[in-house]
């Protein structure tokens, strides 16, 4: 689906005539995010996110496991696999998106990465085969099947929490005010009026606030100056834009797809087209990158513009120092 423009604008007709449904979905939200859920042997961080769509998890978990790698520790991850077809726990190796969807492909490269529908049945698996000291759940902040021992929601400093309504009435996966109940931290990415705001409700909650942003990785400095054609189906397809901009690439055209788009022959013959014709290099993003299918080899080929989040050095110190708390305590 696309993110609908009115979940971040103010809240219009349109978001009141859905405030009802939204009160019962964000209702039941709350109630299973009350449950508590099985406890891991390894100390488990679930990194999620407040709303639907996208707010920088994925570069976020993998900023993460890369932190916690260089002091030592050996990480993996655990996803429910969202948009691939897996459903019973398997680790991720050859598979494609389809299989198991993008966003563990991307994790995989960085770390051991399962999936599977059941995330306790997966964790179980992991424990088992891989023998991590910290398991990173991804997106697991809703579910509530796994007690996590760190939460860090993840909030993106342009949009924050939207109109502040649950789905469908706006993008809030369950009311702000519940889901802060079973959050550790929050780490707001890149600036924005909106992140502010919300990084005010947060501290009054007593949730500590951290900072993040996220920039184009080096290899991605070729397309500084360079004519591009650039296609993203993510939650927010602007935002890749905006990162091209940043980057100093001359877009020449731009094409936004649904969030997790498969792609077409005639999506990609299209946009190769246009690349052709403008004299341009076609670029898109890494999660859309692993979801094209062989067809998108032909020429030009579409090439991945990589990115890396970084942290403010106190969320490390407090990531660090809850892992070190968790060790000190009996296990249960």
């Amino acid at each position: 689906m696309r993110t609908p423009a009115f979940w971040f604008a103010e809240r219009g007709a349109l978001a009141q005539t859905l405030r009802p449904a939204g009160f019962l979905y964000g209702a039941c939200a709350a109630r299973t995010m009350a449950r508590a859920g099985a406890r891991m042997t390894a100390p488990v961080i679930t990194i999620g996110n407040f709303v639907m769509g996208g707010a920088g998890k994925t570069p976020a978990a993998i900023a993460l496991a890369r932190l916690l790698i260089a002091r030592g520790e050996a990480p993996v991850f655990l996803s429910r696999g969202y948009g691939g077809a897996t459903i019973a726990p398997a680790r991720v190796a050859d598979q494609s998106a389809a299989q198991v969807g993008d966003e563990p492909i991307l994790l995989a490269r960085v770390a051991p990465t399962f999936v599977g529908r059941d995330r306790a049945a997966v964790a179980a698996l992991a424990i088992e085969s891989a023998r991590p000291s910290v398991l990173l759940l991804d997106d697991g902040l809703q579910s509530r099947r796994i007690e996590p021992d760190v939460a860090l929601a993840i909030v993106d400093g342009e949009t924050g929490v939207g109109n502040g309504l649950c789905i469908p009435a706006g993008p809030l996966r369950a009311p702000l005010a519940a889901q802060l109940r079973h959050v550790d931290a929050a780490i707001v990415v890149g600036a924005g009026s909106a992140g502010e705001r919300f990084g005010d409700d947060a501290r009054r909650a007593k949730i500590p606030v951290f900072h993040a942003r996220i920039d184009p990785d080096e290899p991605a400095l070729k397309f500084r100056g360079r004519k591009v054609v650039a296609f993203a189906g993510i939650a927010r397809p602007e935002k890749f834009f905006a990162t091209l901009d940043g980057l100093g690439a001359a877009m020449v055209d731009r094409r936004a797809f649904a969030d997790h788009n498969r792609y077409r022959p005639k999506d990609i013959a299209e946009l190769q087209a246009s690349a052709r014709a403008k004299n341009a290099a076609l670029v898109t993003t890494e999660k859309d990158f692993v979801r094209l299918p062989e067809f998108a080899q032909s020429r030009p080929a579409p090439e991945a513009v990589p990115i890396r989040l970084t942290f403010e050095a106190a969320l490390e110190a407090f990531v660090l120092q809850r892992l070190a708390d968790k060790r000190r305590r009996p296990a249960t």
